[in-house]
C-alpha cells in the first residue's frame, strides 16, 4: 500500500503527512514502543500542531496496522504479532517464487533486459556498506523480480506486503554479515534465473527469505529488549 505522502503530493493535508512520517519513523526506530499508549494532545504538543492533523495521521497508521485506538483512553502502538509477520513472509515467498518461474520461462534475451539494472548493482558494481541503503536496494531487488514477471496484481499485492514487513525487515541489515549474505544470495538468484534454472533459483530464493525471516525475528526481539532497558531521559 502506498503511503499518504506517495498518494497525494501537494494536497492540503501536508501537515498531517508530516506528522504521519514522523510517527512512523518513531515506530520504526523504537522511539515509540509496542504497547506504548498516548493521546492525540500529547502528540500535538510535541509536534507543535493541532489535533486535526495528528488524528488524520493516526487514522492512516491505524489503517496500515501500526496503531490502534482505545476509545476514551487514547491510542496504542500495536504489539508485534510475529505469527502475522510470518504469514506475510510466507505470502512473499509464494509470489516471488512464482515470479522467478515466469522469468525463467522468458526468452533469455528478454529476461536479461528486464533484470539488467539488478545485475549491474548486485553483481558488477562495487558493494555498498551502509545497511539502510542496502536495505532499500534489497526491497527494490525483490519488487523488481515480481514486477518484471508481468502480472500487475501480483506486483501490487507484493508491494503492499513489502510495506507491511518493512518495520522488521530493515533490521536484517544492521549486521555486516547479513549485508554480505544478501549480496551473495542475490547474485546466486540472478545467475540461476539467467541460466533458466528454475528450481535452483526458487530454492535459493526460498532459503534466502527463510533465513532473513528468522534473523529479523531474533534481531527484533533483541532490539525491543534493548530499547526497554534504555533509561528515560
Amino acid at each position: 500500500m502506498s503511503s499518504p505522502m506517495q498518494r497525494g503530493k501537494g494536497r492540503p493535508e501536508a501537515l498531517a503527512e508530516r506528522v504521519y512520517q514522523a510517527l512512523k519513523n518513531d515506530i520504526f526506530e523504537f522511539r515509540l514502543m509496542p504497547g506504548d499508549r498516548f493521546s492525540e494532545n500529547e502528540i500535538a504538543e510535541r509536534m507543535e500542531v493541532s489535533r486535526t492533523p495528528v488524528r488524520q495521521a493516526l487514522f492512516w497508521l491505524e489503517r496500515e496496522g501500526y496503531v490502534e485506538v482505545w476509545f476514551r483512553s487514547g491510542w496504542q502502538i500495536k504489539n508485534f504479532d510475529f505469527e502475522y509477520f510470518e504469514e506475510l513472509y510466507d505470502l512473499r515467498t509464494v509470489l516471488e517464487c512464482e515470479a522467478v518461474k515466469r522469468l525463467c520461462a522468458l526468452p533469455s534475451e528478454q529476461c536479461a533486459a528486464l533484470l539488467t539494472e539488478l545485475k549491474q548493482f548486485w553483481i558488477q558494481a562495487e558493494r555498498l556498506e551502509e545497511g539502510k541503503t542496502v536495505s532499500q536496494h534489497d526491497e527494490a531487488f525483490h519488487m523488481t523480480l515480481v514486477a518484471s514477471a508481468g502480472n500487475r496484481e501480483m506486483a501490487r499485492i507484493h508491494a503492499e506486503l513489502t510495506e507491511k514487513i518493512r518495520i522488521i525487515r530493515r533490521l536484517d541489515f544492521t549486521r555486516d554479515d547479513r549485508v554480505d549474505a544478501t549480496y551473495q544470495e542475490h547474485a546466486q538468484i540472478l545467475q540461476a534465473i539467467f541460466q533458466q534454472r528454475t528450481e535452483e533459483a526458487q530454492r535459493i530464493l526460498t532459503n534466502h527469505i527463510a533465513v532473513s525471516k528468522a534473523e529479523v525475528r531474533k534481531i527484533t526481539l533483541h532490539m525491543l529488549q534493548q530499547a526497554r532497558l534504555q533509561p528515560i531521559e
